[in-house]
């Protein structure tokens, strides 16, 4: 048995003083544990989406119809309140996992040794960003479900994909100089696909904030626009998003560009592609919401999987930190 240290009253002043700190001067984590914990972070990011795009289908946005509390009179769902109650709660519910999930990055980022400043950053901007997003989405709820805050909800979520990416990332490289793998043309190309996609989103919110799926059963507010223009106009900026995609990869393969870029624009294409499918489907069977979850799910993947082109075109190697050593005099040989 191996004794178990006293703690002492100092050490309980330092850990509620700096509970991070505290932590880390005792705790060092495998690399693959702070990998590991940056991935949570961002598979909790896109599970919270897709559960709230469950919230809307169902028709349950209204389910707990204020907050903080589920009603007046209570914090969580009751049996009164029935099946969109408990969905309405159970989504508020995966926050408090997405916070464990995003805590743990933080802790684990923390922890690393040598400690590494720019990713327990990008632990913290999480944070943020959850807590931030907690508040709108009760914004949403108190003005009933507007189809504009609803949008802002979920272009949110998307910023958070993108910094627990950055982070997942970042976790996995060094903290050296970016040296770049490609040339300026390709960069500007890759920019010009971020671009692309950030507009596609921006205007699949729109067709949301348009579309027959308000997100409750009662009458609910739309966007005072035609959804099916507007999604021609999404799928207009779809096809060019797969075009610069299938444009980036031949040009990668021309300029005989290293192995990471390719991988990442190849799997990026594919997710297109089966992204159009789904889009096209749901389209032309009149928006089942089985297939408005899964095209849901699908644009999270295709803001990953461009983020992750856009980071393939560098590489950052491992910071050399020079250590003392003995001199050339020292380490030649002595003569009798």
């Amino acid at each position: 048995m191996v004794p178990v240290p006293n703690v002492t009253r100092a050490d309980v002043v330092a850990a509620a003083r700096n509970p991070l700190a505290f932590i880390a001067a005792r705790w060092t984590p495998d690399p693959r544990t702070v990998r590991r914990a940056a991935l949570a972070a961002l598979v909790m990011s896109v599970v919270i989406v897709v559960t709230g795009g469950a919230v809307r289908l169902t028709g349950s946005g209204l389910g707990c119809p204020t907050w903080p509390k589920c009603t007046d009179d209570s914090l969580t769902t009751t049996s009164a309140m029935g099946f969109h109650g408990a969905i309405e709660f159970g989504n508020r519910m995966l926050t408090y996992v997405l916070c464990a999930a995003v805590g743990w990055a933080i802790i684990a980022a923390r922890s690393e040794k040598p400690y590494r400043r720019t990713l327990t950053r990008l632990g913290w901007a999480q944070f943020w960003i959850v807590m931030s997003n907690a508040i709108l989405g009760g914004i949403v709820v108190l003005v009933g479900l507007n189809p504009y805050t609803v949008a802002a909800h979920f272009l949110l979520s998307s910023a958070l994909i993108a910094v627990a990416t950055l982070m997942w990332q970042r976790s996995r490289e060094g903290d050296g100089e970016p040296k770049p793998l490609v040339g300026k043309a390709v960069q500007q190309l890759v920019w010009f696909l971020v671009t692309a996609s950030v507009l596609l989103i921006a205007v699949g919110t729109v067709v949301t904030g348009a579309g027959p799926h308000a997100g409750d059963s009662k009458e609910v507010d739309r966007i005072p626009i035609d959804w099916e223009t507007v999604a021609k106009l999404h799928a207009v900026l779809a096809w060019i998003v797969v075009t610069l995609t299938f444009a980036l990869w031949f040009v990668l393969k021309a300029v005989d560009a290293p192995k990471g870029p390719l991988d990442r624009t190849r799997e990026l294409f594919l997710i297109l592609l089966s992204q159009g499918v789904i889009g096209y489907v749901q389209y032309f069977t009149n928006l089942p919401e089985a297939l408005v979850a899964l095209h849901m799910f699908g644009s999270c993947l295709v803001w990953i999987g461009v983020l992750r082109v856009l980071l393939s075109l560098r590489e950052r190697p491992e910071t050399v930190v020079d250590l003392p050593g003995p001199s050339v005099e020292q380490s030649l040989p002595t003569r009798a």
